[in-house]
């Protein structure tokens, strides 16, 4: 799939009412659900309208073709990539670094069902590597933003290292849980105890010592 090739045809309509949104909304969630299932190629417009409880002609009335449902819903993922990272950075300043890392390493598991159709769409686009990249950097930034919060001395190099390392670590999480990795019944929580040493002994010598500590009598 070419995401250029709706290009001079009818652009997406973009509703003003809440129910036109709403609507859209339901079109994208059936979308994304049967390219999670069955893959881009395999899912037809008439499904998505049928999964959604529409009318085909209701569809077309906001999306011309496929195409142009396959570019909303990447647009959709990334922007929920981009709030739940912001919403983290936020967060991590009440975090421990063992509080951080639960949080961390169970984010893509959260996540995955919001973005359940990501990788069907990159698979299908001929622009996958850039979409692919800016999950990614997404995602790379995001947990570097939230690891600066807790551990306001790293290096920035480091930074990146960690957050690249901890990015890995949650999608080894995801793949065993979702049964695509090999894996036993008490991996998952054994590596959530690896993620947790991992982070305590990164961040900790980073971390700013409240003045109630460094004021104290020795």
């Amino acid at each position: 799939m070419d995401s250029n090739s709706s290009r001079g045809k009818r652009a997406s309509l973009q509703p003003l009412r809440a129910a036109g949104r709403q609507r859209v909304e339901e079109l994208l969630e059936a979308a994304s659900d049967l390219m999670a299932e069955r893959g881009y190629e395999a899912t037809t417009m008439a499904e998505i309208a049928a999964r959604a409880g529409a009318k085909i002609g209701s569809l077309y009335r906001f999306f011309p073709n496929k195409e142009a449902v396959a570019d909303a819903l990447v647009q959709r993922h990334i922007a929920i990539l981009e709030d739940e990272y912001e919403a983290l950075a936020k967060r991590a300043a009440t975090l421990s670094p063992d509080g951080l890392a639960d949080v961390l390493i169970e984010l893509l598991v959260t996540l995955h069902p919001r973005v359940k159709s990501l990788s069907a769409l990159m698979e299908a686009r001929t622009d996958r590597m850039e979409i692919r990249d800016r999950a990614r950097g997404h995602a790379i930034a995001g947990i570097a933003a939230a690891l600066r919060v807790c551990a306001p001395g790293l290096d920035e190099a480091l930074v990146r290292d960690i957050a690249a390392v901890v990015l890995n670590t949650m999608k080894v999480l995801r793949s065993m849980l979702a049964k695509d990795a090999p894996t036993t019944s008490g991996a998952p929580d054994e590596l959530r105890r690896m993620h947790r040493l991992y982070l305590r002994d990164r961040l900790q010598p980073f971390q700013l010592v409240p003045d109630s500590i460094t004021d104290a009598e020795p």
